[in-house]
């Protein structure tokens, strides 16, 4: 007997240590957008614009007790922008995810490669699911952490090529190096998170790189079953890309209320610091949230923070929101924000930006499949068409439909 209890006890442990599981999954993503005024205004004498995108990924990821590997594959296209018998792609195959975690203990593990960085919401940190081809890195995150905390700690350093000599980072949009901590910890009703984001910039024509530092919090409580809350401040300090000195700050509430088994109620605002609008700059109190899912704020046409508006008047915004169910696969959800300049405009012209009115509706066919849709419409007051720098501020809308499948399309048992 315990001979037999032995081989049983040196069998399991073979299969802890020999344990391995991989899985290949899938995406594919076409999304119709009908734009007429998404991102800036558009001219009454412009027509609006009306397409096809698609994202197709391939994911592999293979886990053992003691490292994880994962590679995602990534196509995106607008359909129709290679002719029918095209002998070459415009874009091609591209590599959006390229990682490795290698676990050293239970408690410490080093993951690195090409990888999406996501924390918290989004809001410095994200992976930009919504455009097609999403954000990812070349970075190291030392990971420690248990059932108390988790605590990262994050490097980055981008190069053009590998050089023979030199340092000078010229692609357009990247920072050339980062350094972050980031420390989350979770309470029973309580949860909080601390980052600090030292963050490199390059001034090609200089040939230095400037860094600012961005440090904040993400909170969040949930008082009972239906109210909860959350909160984001950050503040911002150092030397932007043109050497001025930094200083800005970003804070934001959004509370949120369970009023039924099929309502969900929300109220919130976000005050972003800017620049009086063309106004000399002897120190930057823009804010800029950097590498976060902007789309996922202050509007869903983008008018704000979404590869424009940096350097700019800041931004306050104050919204209400309201989801409900729509019996048990569908939902619809609506928004609207309430825009304003954080900083002046110009003289006699009132800090309003416009309204925007967001509606999503989705349906969750089954497992793998998804079909949302929404509609956008932005009002624009006087001051956006001044920063917009243009006059013809009606009748912007934005309408879209997508459709979604996630297949797994095999796991190892």
């Amino acid at each position: 007997m315990k001979i037999k209890k032995l081989a049983l006890a040196v069998l399991g442990l073979i299969a802890l240590q020999s344990y391995a599981q991989l899985t290949i999954s899938g995406e594919l993503r076409p999304r119709a957008e009908y734009r007429n005024g998404y991102k800036t205004l558009t001219p009454d004498d412009v027509d609006a614009a009306l397409f096809v995108s698609q994202r197709t990924r391939l994911n592999t990821k293979y886990v053992t007790n003691d490292y994880t590997f994962f590679l995602s594959f990534q196509d995106v296209r607008v359909w129709g922008d290679v002719k029918q018998l095209n002998t070459s792609d415009k874009n091609g195959l591209t590599l959006h995810q390229a990682w490795g975690q290698v676990k050293f203990n239970p408690n410490f593990s080093v993951k690195f490669g090409r990888q999406e960085i996501v924390y918290d919401d989004h809001r410095i940190f994200g992976n930009v699911g919504w455009a097609q081809q999403a954000r990812s890195h070349d970075a190291a995150i030392f990971k420690f952490g248990n059932e108390n905390y988790k605590l990262d700690l994050g490097v980055a350093y981008n190069q053009d090529t590998e050089a023979l000599s030199g340092n000078i980072y010229t692609v357009v949009g990247n920072y050339k190096a980062i350094q972050y901590a980031w420390f989350h910890k979770d309470w029973s009703n309580f949860k909080a998170s601390f980052l600090l984001l030292n963050n490199g910039l390059q001034n090609v024509a200089a040939e230095e790189t400037r860094y600012s530092q961005t440090l904040g919090t993400h909170l969040k409580y949930k008082a009972n079953d239906a109210l909860s809350f959350s909160a984001n401040a950050y503040l911002q300090s150092g030397k932007d890309v043109a050497d001025n000195d930094l200083s800005a700050y970003l804070i934001g509430l959004d509370l949120g209320y369970k009023a039924s088994s099929n309502w969900n109620l929300g109220v919130g605002f976000e005050i972003q610091s800017g620049n009086d609008y063309n106004g000399d700059i002897t120190e930057n109190k823009a804010f800029t949230p950097f590498y976060g899912t902007n789309h996922k704020f202050n509007g869903f046409m983008d008018y704000f923070y979404v590869g424009n508006h940096g350097n700019s008047v800041g931004l306050v915004d104050i919204y209400i929101k309201a989801k409900t169910k729509l019996g048990e696969k569908s939902s619809l959800t609506a928004f609207v924000h309430s825009f304003s300049a954080q900083a002046e405009i110009a003289d006699g012209i009132d800090k309003k930006l416009g309204t925007e009115i967001d509606l999503v509706y989705s349906h969750k066919l089954n497992k793998d499949v998804t079909i949302g849709a929404g509609y956008s419409q932005m009002f624009a007051s006087e001051g956006l068409e001044v920063i917009k720098n243009n006059a013809d501020g009606n009748g912007n809308n934005w309408a879209w439909l997508m459709v979604t499948i996630k297949p797994t399309l095999f796991t190892s048992k």
